[in-house]
């Protein structure tokens, strides 16, 4: 069975000891990998997975440009990846960015709220949710019990908001709030990936989730580096679903967005 990991982080060379090390603080976990383009590849060997989708995140809004030359010079130089890009709503001329991204062959976009500080449903995306609706997918980080900027809830307000915007909520649609994202986002047709799940619920409720939502909306991933590859694919393994199911979570579903 093919395997394409949804939800992957990389950092250049210089400085991925020191980025993988502040994402594992801000979560307070220790990270199993180190966050390089060379590790990832060969963790996801070893695990069987063969594609990458990379998701950049810029902290400050004067990082987004280079952070996305970086991701588009990484694609470049793997064909297993896949490369979303990366916005921040404190971005000068941030419709220009858009436009670069739009014209640049990246794959999505990705925001992570509770690390960028803002709301999901900030009013400054707006123009941006409405400049990519139809054309690029939207991944968003959704859900942290010790934050309120990336509550399920305001996700829900941009799906309700952008109906035409296909939407991918990260962790199950609420990490840490899982509950509260099934009950705000199963009506809807987002996307969810299962990434930073499978650690913190039992198989049976990730089982649950899976089939409340509907396997056909489910995307895997690992969270690299944060978690084992190999560790991941094990638990997803160990989900007891049926064979139609972990296909289409596995590739199928990726490769409906990818190749759309």
């Amino acid at each position: 069975m093919e395997i394409i990991d949804f939800h992957a982080h990389i950092y250049p060379e210089k400085i991925s000891d020191k980025a993988t090390q502040a994402t594992g603080d801000f979560y307070n976990i220790s990270p199993a990998c180190t966050g390089t383009a060379e590790s990832l590849i060969s963790e996801g060997r070893k695990a069987g997975i063969s594609r990458f989708v990379i998701l950049p995140v810029a902290t400050k809004p004067e990082q987004v440009r280079s952070i996305n030359r970086f991701i588009l010079d990484e694609v470049s130089a793997h064909n297993e990846f896949y490369g979303f890009a990366t916005l921040h709503p404190s971005c000068e001329n941030i419709i220009d960015e858009v436009s670069f991204i739009l014209s640049s062959g990246f794959k999505g976009i990705k925001l992570h709220p509770d690390t960028q500080c803002f709301n999901t449903d900030d009013r400054r995306l707006f123009e941006v949710f409405d400049a990519v609706q139809g054309k690029l997918p939207l991944l968003v980080h959704c859900g942290d019990k010790r934050y309120d900027y990336s509550h399920p809830r305001r996700l829900r307000n941009v799906i309700d908001s952008f109906p035409h915007l296909q939407v991918i909520a990260a962790h199950l649609g609420g990490w840490s709030l899982f509950d509260e994202g099934f009950e705000l986002l199963r009506s809807t047709e987002c996307f969810l990936d299962i990434s930073s799940t499978m650690m913190f619920l039992p198989p049976e409720q990730v089982r649950r989730y899976i089939r409340g939502y509907g396997a056909d909306r489910i995307l895997f991933g690992t969270d690299f580096p944060l978690w084992s590859p190999e560790q991941e694919v094990r638990s997803f393994r160990r989900l007891n679903l049926s064979s139609d199911e972990y296909e289409s979570i596995a590739y199928k579903n990726a490769l409906k967005i990818l190749t759309e």
